[in-house]
């Protein structure tokens, strides 16, 4: 399987990731990656960056190292309602937007309560992917959230992360089989993840690929594929009602 982009990475405006945009963007190109996002924590996180931080994009390369360079948010889902982190006036200055549940900032509820939250915050136009959804530790109906998905025009990520070192998330692998086989089912894209916290990291999909191999999903529902595959993806759900 060859991958050409990665949709989800961190530097060190999150401040517990250790590279800067150029490390990343330079990894990126020495791994062969033609597209890299860059998706920093929303500010609702501790460590995170204010909102100029995501403000002040426009000062940075659109590609760098022969990379194509997108510059977004991993966004902080706040309720059951499925707000996040940031305003409008802010997101839709962004080339990609995340939306994550993440414990340190919302408890975890009750399954109907969780899957509430996703559904809502997929119904925010400026959100591009679901991050991370296999947590274990705040259970999904996976089926709704894939419906839901393809009705929006929204990708569901597989974190390579989760299934290789997040040792603080539940049950990972079987919960990605699981989505990914009703992603089959409905016909519904997903986009692989590294969810990188270091440069060394960008561009690895090891164990996101062997989860793949091991459901035989079709390559033609992975997002990762080909930048025209992408952002043909991008621009539907930006036409999505």
């Amino acid at each position: 399987m060859e991958f050409v982009l990665d949709t989800h990475t961190h530097t060190i405006a999150s401040a517990h990731a250790y590279s800067t945009v150029a490390e990343m963007a330079k990894a990126a190109g020495d791994r062969g990656l033609l597209l890299l996002a860059i998706t920093d924590h929303g500010p609702a996180l501790a460590d995170s960056s204010d909102r100029l931080h995501f403000m002040n994009y426009h000062v940075l390369p659109k590609e760098m190292h022969g990379v194509r360079m997108l510059y977004g948010v991993e966004l902080n889902i706040l309720d059951f309602e499925g707000n996040v982190d940031l305003d409008e006036d802010i997101l839709k200055r962004q080339d990609i937007c995340i939306a994550s549940f993440h414990t340190a900032c919302t408890n975890a509820g009750t399954m109907e309560e969780n899957t509430q939250a996703y559904l809502k915050a997929m119904e925010n136009p400026y959100v591009n992917i679901i991050g991370h959804p296999e947590d274990g530790y705040i259970p999904v109906d996976f089926e709704r959230l894939v419906k839901k998905a393809k009705e929006q025009k929204v990708l569901l990520e597989i974190n390579n992360s989760s299934v290789k070192t997040a040792f603080y998330r539940l049950n990972t692998r079987e919960n990605m089989k699981a989505m990914l086989e009703l992603c089959r089912q409905y016909e519904v894209h997903v986009t692989l993840g590294t969810d990188a916290h270091y440069a060394g990291a960008v561009g690895v999909f090891d164990q996101a690929a062997e989860v793949l191999r091991e459901v035989d999903f079709p390559l033609e529902l992975v997002a990762n594929t080909s930048i025209r595959t992408f952002t043909e993806l991008l621009d539907r759900r930006k036409a999505c009602p």
